[in-house]
């Protein structure tokens, strides 16, 4: 059997699965060429940066199953493969710790305004007065979304003295009691929050999920920190929500359109921090999560079963 990579940094994955396949590695693939050579493989091993289309699952005549470098499947066109009996499966665990660690240190950095007075004294410049930050510790912390990340978030928030609302409605209340949080409604956490951080995927419900309506709702003041996905916000109302002097600064790893755009006007704004897409990116995440997704599509090859499998497709296609 055949496999195609196009996900760069998956090393480790790609040892594992040259044990018992062949393995063609095609970085940058153009999408016209993707389509071309699809016919021709067994599994497909992608990250972000590889749209897997209704188009090019359609012309997978031998694809049985697409793994995702990653926790999002938003690139991939999960019902089309679900409709062919097409395994997709992602990677939910190995860069969990990554993520946390990337939104804790997000929300410091832009409560103490870290990047601005490094990049102050780049340009030859001491100016401490200027950069006067606020304490994390006794302010109100708002996670909306309370999965592996967004727990994982709330622990250390409690341990640096924050007080933690959150809100998810598929966390029971006896769950977030182990956690020693509180669930609230979303309406609370806007109305309260110091700093609002999000860790939800990308879906219909949630595209757009923070909007101008919403930011109408905010705490004046209030912090927003996103390493979760860019279209989880609406950039132009988060815009015009800073400029109000709602929003007293955002954190953001993620954007609506990615790369983003070198004239977003949130670049320019001196109260807006941001990273390029490298929440999930550490060394140690990238190669549990290479393993992990390589693992995957070796037992859907094999037709195992597949635990991280995000649809439910005939293992015997």
């Amino acid at each position: 059997m055949k496999v195609l990579v196009t996900a760069k940094k998956v090393e480790a994955g790609v040892a594992l699965l040259q044990k018992e396949f062949t393995v063609d590695i095609k970085h940058d693939l153009p999408a016209e060429d993707l389509l071309k050579i699809i016919p021709e493989y067994d599994a497909l091993l992608v990250r972000a940066d590889t749209k897997v289309t209704k188009e090019v699952i359609e012309a997978g005549r031998l694809l049985k199953v697409i793994g995702k470098a990653g926790v999002g499947v938003d690139y991939i066109d999960v019902p089309a493969a679900t409709q062919k009996g097409i395994i997709v499966l992602n990677a939910p665990t190995g860069n969990t710790i990554a993520t946390i660690e990337h939104t804790i240190a997000m929300m410091m950095a832009l409560a103490r305004k870290i990047p601005q007075a490094y990049c102050s004294i780049k340009d030859g410049q001491w100016q401490n007065n200027k950069y006067v930050g606020v304490e994390m510790c006794g302010k109100t912390l708002g996670i909306i979304g309370l999965g592996r990340i967004g727990s994982g978030v709330a622990k250390r928030a409690l341990a640096m003295g924050m007080n933690v609302l959150a809100y998810d409605p598929y966390i029971s209340v006896e769950r977030a009691k182990e956690l020693k949080l509180e669930l609230v409604e979303l309406n609370e956490i806007f109305a309260k929050a110091d700093f609002t951080t999000i860790h939800v995927p990308l879906t219909q419900e949630t595209k757009y999920l923070i909007n101008k309506d919403v930011f109408a709702k905010m705490k004046r003041g209030v912090r927003i920190v996103n390493c979760a996905r860019g279209a989880v916000i609406k950039e132009s109302d988060l815009l015009e929500a800073i400029h109000q002097e709602i929003v007293a600064g955002a954190a953001l790893d993620v954007f609506e359109k990615e790369p983003v755009d070198p004239d977003n006007p949130l670049l320019g704004l001196g109260n807006v921090i941001y990273t390029p897409h490298i929440g999930a990116l550490t060394e140690e995440a990238v190669d549990r999560v290479a393993v992990d997704t390589a693992e995957g599509i070796r037992a859907a090859l094999r037709g195992e079963p597949v635990m991280t499998a995000v649809n439910m497709p005939p293992l015997n296609k």
